[in-house]
Order: C-alpha cells, then structure tokens, then sequence
C-alpha cells in the first residue's frame, strides 16, 4: 500500500509538472500574440512563425514528458506490484509458522492435562476402593452388632418374664400379709390407712404451727423492733397541738341587749343575716352569747367574723350585713392562703399551684373527729419524710404526697366521692406529679398501692390519727366496736370469756385448757386477729391475748 501511494505522489508531480509548461507556453503565445497586435505586418508574420514552432516543439516536448511520466509510472506499478506479492508470500509463510507453533503448543497443553486427568482418575479409584474396603469393615462390625443386641434382647426377655413371675409371688405374697395385718389388727386396709393420714396429718397441722408460730414471733419482734424505733423517732420529733371543734362556733356578746339588735324588728336582721351567710343564727337563753351552726366551717368562720364586726361596730341592718360579709369572705380567704403557704413553710415544700395552696389552707377550718384536718396534713406530713429518711428514700416526694392527702375534704360537700379521688383529681388537674396522685388515691385503699411513697402516706396517716388524744368518736361507735370485738373472739370454739380491755385496744380471751392446747391458742389469737382486721375499722393497733390457765385441785382428808 505504501509503494503504492508513492507512485500516485510521483503521477501527480509529473502531471503538476506537465500542466506548468504548458501554461507557461501558453502565456508566451499570449505575449506572442499581443506582440503580434502590435507590431508591423512583417515583424507579425515573423512572430506567428516562431509562436507556431514554439508550440510545435512545446507539443512535443508535452509529449516526451507524459511518455516518460507513463513509463515511470508503469515500472512503480510493477515494482510496487512485485514487493506486494513477495510481502504477501512472507505474511503467508509466518503464519504457517505461527500456526504450526500453536499447534504444537496446543498438542503438549493436551497431553500434559490427559495425564493430570489420569493421575486424578487413578487416585480417584485408589480412594473409592479403600472407602468400599472400609465400609464393607463397618458392615461386618454392624453385623456383629446386632447378632449381639440379639442375644441381649433374648436375655431380656427372660428377665422380663423371670421378674413377672417374682412379682406375681410378691404381689401374693403382700396380699398373704395384709390378710394377715388385717386379722391381727382387726382393721381394713383402707381404715389403716385412714388412721396413718389421721395421725400425720395431726403431727403435720402441729409442725406447720409450731413453725408458723416461731416465723411469726421472729418476724413479730424484729418488725415490732423496727417499726418501733421508726415511729419512735417520728412521734418524738413531732409536737402538735391537738384542737377540738365541731359544728357549733361560739360568739360572745358585749350584752344581752344586743341579741335583740340581732334579731332586729320582727326577725328582719336575723333573716337578712342567715340568707347572706347560710349559717344558721341559735339566740338562746345562755347569758350574753349566741350561736353560730354550720357544717361548712369557712361558712361558719365567715359569719363568725361578720357578726364580730356588726357587733363591735354596733351598727345592725342588711346592708351593713352584707358589706361585712364580703369584707370577712375576703380576709377569711387571705387567712387560707396565709394559712396553706405556712404549712408549705414548716414541711418544707418550695413550690405549688396557687389554687392548690388556697385548698390546703381551707383545710384550717375544718376537723375531722375532733382533729383538725391542716394541723392532721402538717404532721403527717412530718411522720412521712422522716420514716423516709429512716428508709433512705428521698423524704420531699413522700412529705408532699402525705401533705395532700385529705386535699379533697376542702370539697366533699360540693362534689360527690371519696376525699381521696376528689382530692386526687384534684392534683392532677393542677399538675402534680403521677406519683403524688397515687398517693393521694390509695391512702384509703381505695386503690392498690404500688409505690413506697403511698405506703408510707398511708403509715403517716394511720400514726397521727391513730394517736391517744388526736381524734375523739361518739360513744355509740365506739360501744358497738367493743361489742363486736367481743363477740368475733366469744364465736371460737373452746372460748370461755372475753374481755375488751384499755378502751378497746386489747382483748384477752380465757379458754378451756382441755379443748384448747397451747399450740391450737396461738392458732386462735391469730385468727381472731385476722377477723377483727377485716371486719372492724379504729385507730391504733388491737393487741388479741389468749390465756389458758391449767389448775389442778385435790382434797386433804
């Protein structure tokens, strides 16, 4: 292809070549001529002559060039025709030898991998006839094997059937025996039997007392101990007023004149007084005092407070009423927040809702058996953070808890329900913690509690109402619990007498010493215990004594 693309270079040159003369001698004609138009007749003859022999010998001169430009270009083509061929014989020739020498290589590449196959393939049959070798041992072994468990099988079953026929002789051999036990004994063997239950169940029943009875005296005294330096330290650490009010406020008068001015004419004051208050006005004939009835005592400290002002003040008329009523409302609230936010001060507690305090110190005003229900929060809250802190838990979570137990007694004659739900929705309405909330609901059992903090607001509640002289009862409740108590011990059987003693805070039952053995009488004080817990509500604790006395009397003749 090279060869070839210089012989067209060379064609082309020639060619270029060839045209160049021939347009140069084309131009000289063209100045021939024009020399021609120019000059005389005889000089123009002359020019034409030598103008046509130039073309002449132009033309022949042309002529000679293309010839040889031929020639050249016809031995290059041959010459390039010539190293073509012998280019393609020597192309032709290494590929024979390209192809002889892969042949060969290929040939070898084969043979050495038939030999890998034969090796593997000879390896191959060497190991499948040691595996046929070794199963055929293992097969052999097997056989062995099992003519073995054969035999043992055969053995077995000779035993099977030599131990069927003991057992046949022993089973004979018991029922010979129980016939015998039986006559000897005159008793079946199913009363036998019933005589054994009988005799270990009555040594079980006296085990299983004997062992719940030192359970229960260990377990008594370490808890006995325990509670006791808990609450000791509690009780002693708290000091508390105890104050007694009822329903019935007490106002004393300057004069007997002024129960007239009370009254005013024809009952007008009174009237006007009692619509404005709703606290019921008693004039009676106690000298220079009258009095004030009300179940809702901030209704009753209002009017106390009002009709202090009408009386110092001396004026008596509706509208003076009603303009020192709202007076003693607002001061009465002012004394309630004052009140709640110095019991939020001696607990301890820093923060909480407003609203929450102006209940709290409602709470001033209003008594529960006799015990005042703020100064009741104020010390059980105090019993709460130091059993507390005797446990090692955090005192301020167990503290507020028990300060807002009886929130809901401020509202038990507006909304109906048990204090503690009221005073638990109560809480979560003004964002106190779930914890507290619990609390506050389950100190009354009224829902299970399941934390310690509600716990112990449940001890702290019990300890400060359950205290001598924190709470009074009227005496008809307090007579039919006695009674009751009485009566729950005087049902057992083998009871001779029951006494409620120390204002019913202990019972002591005499029982006959011949239906009632000494572990059957811790038995009965603790049932009697039990019962007394699930059917009777007081304050404190009720201790259950059973004596068994055992007196033996001969006659000297």
């Amino acid at each position: 292809m090279s060869v070839l693309l210089v012989v067209l270079a060379v064609c082309v040159l020639l060619g270029l070549g060839v045209i160049t003369l021939l347009l140069l001698r084309v131009l000289r004609s063209g100045g021939a001529d024009a020399e021609v138009a120019t000059a005389e007749p005889g000089e123009a003859a002359e020019i034409i002559r030598q103008a046509a022999g130039l073309r002449e010998q132009t033309e022949r001169e042309a002529a000679d060039l293309l010839r040889r430009a031929e020639e050249n270009a016809r031995a290059l083509r041959e010459r390039a025709d010539a190293e073509l061929a012998l280019r393609g014989s020597l192309v032709e020739a290494k590929a024979r030898e390209a192809g002889r020498k892969s042949a060969e290589t290929f040939r070898t590449q084969a043979e050495e991998e038939v030999r890998a196959l034969r090796a593997e393939l000879h390896e191959r049959d060497a190991r499948l006839t040691q595996r046929e070798q070794r199963l055929e041992a293992r097969a052999a072994a097997m056989d062995e094997q099992a003519r073995h468990i054969e035999a043992r099988d055969h053995d077995l079953a000779a035993r099977e059937a030599e131990l069927a026929r003991r057992r046949a002789e022993v089973v004979d051999l018991e029922e010979e025996r129980r016939r015998t036990l039986e006559e000897a004994a005159r008793l079946t063997a199913a009363q036998a039997r019933a005589e054994i239950v009988k005799v270990v169940e009555a040594d079980a029943r006296r085990d299983a007392a004997v062992l719940v009875r030192d359970i229960e005296a260990q377990a008594r005294e370490q808890g006995e101990e325990r509670a006791r330096k808990i609450v000791t330290l509690a009780i002693q650490r708290v000091a508390l007023e105890t104050t007694t009010e009822s329903v019935v406020s007490v106002l004393h008068l300057p004069s007997d004149e002024m129960k007239g001015r009370i009254i005013g004419r024809e009952g007008r004051n009174i009237r006007s007084f009692e619509s404005v208050t709703g606290v019921n006005v008693i004039i009676d004939d106690t000298p220079e005092a009258v009095l004030l009835s009300c179940f809702d005592p901030v209704r009753r400290e209002i009017a106390k407070i009002t009709l202090e002002a009408l009386v110092g003040d001396g004026r008596i008329h509706p509208h003076r009423i009603e303009e020192e009523h709202d007076r003693a409302r607002r001061e009465v609230e002012t004394r309630c927040v004052r009140a709640g936010e110095d019991a939020l001060m001696q607990t301890g507690i820093a923060e909480m809702h407003p609203e929450l305090i102006a209940i709290l110190g409602r709470l001033r005003y209003r008594t529960s058996y006799g015990q005042n229900v703020l100064a009741h929060l104020i010390e059980s809250a105090h019993l709460a953070g130091i059993m507390a802190a005797e446990l090692r838990l955090p005192p301020a979570l167990a503290k507020r808890g028990t300060l807002l137990h009886d929130l809901g007694k401020a509202l038990t004659h507006e909304v109906e329900g048990s204090h503690a739900l009221i005073g638990a929705e109560i809480a979560r309405r003004y964002g106190e913690d779930e914890e507290i909330v619990h609390a506050i609901e389950a100190h009354h059992n009224e829902v299970e509690p399941r934390s310690v903090e509600a716990v112990l607001t449940q001890a702290a509640d019990q300890i400060s109402g359950g205290r001598p002289g924190a709470r009074r009862e009227s005496l008809e409740s307090y007579v039919k619990r006695l009674e009751r108590i009485e009566q729950i011990a005087g049902e057992r059987p083998g009871v001779e007498k029951v006494f409620a003693m120390q204002a019913g805070r202990e019972v002591r039952v005499m029982v006959v010493p011949e239906q009632v053995d000494d572990i059957a009488a811790h038995i009965l004080a603790r049932d009697v215990a039990k019962q007394i817990e699930d059917e009777l509500t007081y304050p404190g604790q009720i201790r259950v004594t059973v004596v068994r006395e055992t007196r033996a009397v001969e006659t000297a003749r």
